[in-house]
């Protein structure tokens, strides 16, 4: 079908060009170095191993040194282990199944560690992750073949429309629209979309309609995200309402609440697993027996090591059987699965499908992604804000990729969608602006929260314009800085750290936020940050970092810096305003704007938004502060 042989296109373009970028950042590198971008721990210490499915090795590993370095391994991803003695001949490869801290779980295709592992230092490398790409792949080429004969993907690929029953529950804890989203997601047949603006509960409203949904059909629902951390907060919400949860893969919040939904923790509290660990150990003594016998030595020796890995593997195979049979107990008596997209093709729930598909953060979720899930489903429901961050496109050449299937189906079908318009985090002012650009309008400001101000005679919205002070951005890379910018912003914050220090005691202190577009315009805020008493003062309560990083965060202020000045007009990837969008939507009680209208108002979007700072009495001109 035409539609999937286009988004096969794209991600094998998209696929090939972050290969590339891959293989340039390590190609040539030295363990320090990527260690250093977070592509290797080294070194490491190998702190036990234990037999697992089909024969294969869990090795858990330790990073000794520079632990508080970031890093990018993630459940499910391909790693190698490596020696220091030579890394391209000793290394063998593996899969995470489990990292938390400075700890990480492996599995090795085989049964017991290289004789190398033994000796000199160890470390682990993150590999090319070509199993999400084949999944992917695979999942839309199936779905190609499978659309003539389903009506869910007819209704995607816009070949059809989507049918409703009908539906009128009441839900006393919801408002309104939450309540009308409810019911529509009650009433879809094939497809409902719950578009959620940023603090208007999108997340309350969809644990309301999976708790309904199965009290309704008592049949398994499905519910993913694109990122473990949403997986996480939907699983432990859930979870808290009362609904049995399997949370496949790994979490990345560690809370014993998130570890007991997980699979792992589940069959450890399985009637059986007790016979199950005795196998395995009786496993481990007979390899243990058969590794003293050496391949040098004659053909009774020989006979009786074969003989001994014979048993072993005979045991192993009950052990598989008797894992299997736990997994399929657990999974049926589950009501709700959770999983990122990848993670809900795992072997453990591979073959189960289900009624409904929860699709959450659908604005951020990659299409080729959600088709593994969707392949799954009777019927799916999408909730998400495509107004806000887009899903991570690497190529040019595949940025079609960033409209995502959520927008799709927006325009396709608006008789599936209901528009969240309470929203419970911002002052009506600091709403006011996206509400009218991105929402038509129509978002109201739930009256607890309308008039909230930091303190009194505070208000609640500032444009500090720079404009004819100098502040000329500065290069740095492919980034730029604006350092004189970076120090009025801590001068501005410090004077408003100041004056509500009179307002507040050390404990309810207001939690702040400043953001940067430009990740080399964050460093120089934290560069400067030791220079201002006041603000080192606040610790964990002041947070510096990107746009990006404050997804689905707030923050009581808010402060951003827009970096670019310069006299050509020159923006760059401000231009995208879905990324703006989430960063003046963080702030519950004060949002302070800090940029260059001569710069800025190139775009419409930013010369309306300094207008309606005008028409708030919010403008102020940076040289208040020189």
């Amino acid at each position: 079908m035409e539609y999937f042989e286009r988004l096969l296109a794209l991600l094998k373009i998209e696929r090939e060009e972050d290969k590339q970028a891959y293989l340039k950042q390590t190609e040539s590198s030295s363990a320090a170095e990527r260690r250093a971008t977070g592509l290797a721990w080294y070194p490491i210490a190998i702190r036990g191993t234990e037999m697992t499915r089909g024969d294969y090795l869990s090795v858990e590993l330790e990073r000794t040194t520079h632990q508080e370095l970031p890093h990018q391994f993630r459940f499910g991803m391909p790693v190698e282990l490596f020696s220091n003695h030579d890394p391209k001949e000793y290394r063998i490869e593996a899969v995470i199944n489990h990292q938390s801290g400075n700890r990480m779980r492996i599995t090795l295709r085989t049964d017991e560690l290289p004789d190398w592992s033994r000796d000199g230092k160890l470390g682990v490398n993150l590999l090319f992750d070509d199993n999400s790409y084949d999944e992917m792949q695979e999942a839309l080429q199936k779905a190609s073949r499978e659309t003539a004969k389903s009506h869910l993907f007819q209704v995607l690929t816009g070949e059809t429309f989507p049918t409703f029953g009908h539906s009128a529950l009441p839900f006393p804890t919801l408002n309104t629209f939450q309540q009308d989203a409810v019911n529509k997601i009650l009433s879809a047949n094939e497809l409902a979309v719950v578009h959620g603006p940023p603090g208007t509960g999108k997340t309350t409203t969809l644990v309301q309609a999976i708790k309904a949904l199965w009290e309704r059909d008592r049949k398994q629902i499905l519910v993913v995200a694109p990122s473990n951390t949403a997986v996480d907060l939907l699983s432990e919400k859930l979870s808290e309402a009362g609904m049995s949860v399997l949370r496949v893969g790994n979490p990345v919040r560690v809370s014993e609440r998130l570890q007991s939904l997980t699979l792992d923790s589940k069959m450890s509290d399985h009637a059986r697993i007790k016979e199950i660990k005795t196998l395995k150990k009786r496993a481990s003594e007979f390899k243990n027996m058969a590794h003293k016998y050496k391949r040098q030595f004659g053909k009774a020796e020989r006979e009786q090591r074969k003989a001994l890995f014979d048993e072993a593997h005979r045991i192993m195979k009950e052990v598989e059987a008797m894992e299997q049979y736990i997994i399929e107990d657990v999974t049926t008596k589950t009501q709700v699965v959770t999983a990122t997209f990848v993670g809900s093709n795992h072997y453990t729930v591979r073959d189960l499908t289900f009624d409904t598909v929860i699709i959450d953060e659908a604005g951020q979720s990659l299409e080729p992604a959600c088709w593994i899930s969707i392949r799954k489903a009777k019927r799916v429901i999408m909730a998400g804000d495509h107004c806000q961050l887009p899903p991570t496109v690497k190529s040019s050449g595949a940025a079609a990729l960033n409209r995502t299937l959520l927008e799709k189906c927006v325009e396709l079908h608006p008789e599936a969608v209901v528009l969240l318009e309470e929203q419970y985090r911002m002052n009506k002012v600091i709403m006011g602006y996206s509400s009218d650009v991105f929402y038509d309008g129509r978002l109201k400001a739930y009256a607890g929260v309308a008039d909230q101000v930091l303190f009194a005679g505070e208000a609640p919205l500032t444009f500090v314009d720079t404009a004819g002070c100098g502040f000329d951005e500065k290069p740095e890379g492919t980034s730029v800085t604006n350092p004189e910018e970076a120090s009025l912003v801590l001068r501005h914050l410090t004077d408003l750290v100041t004056a509500a220090q009179k307002h507040y005691t050390q404990e309810n202190f207001p939690t702040i936020a400043v953001i940067a577009p430009y990740k080399q315009q964050v460093n120089v805020l934290n560069e400067q940050l030791p220079h201002f008493q006041a603000l080192k003062e606040l610790g964990n309560r002041l947070a510096i970092n990107t746009v990006d990083s404050f997804q689905g965060q707030e923050r009581d202020i808010v402060y951003l810096s827009m970096t670019r000045s310069n006299t050509e007009g020159e923006i760059g990837f401000l231009s995208d305003i879905r990324r703006m969008n989430v960063a003046m939507t963080r702030a519950r009680k004060k949002l302070v704007v800090v940029g260059d209208s001569g710069t800025l108002s190139v775009l419409p979007y930013y010369e309306e938004f300094i207008a309606y700072a005008e028409r708030h009495d919010a403008y102020r001109s940076a040289w208040d502060w020189m």
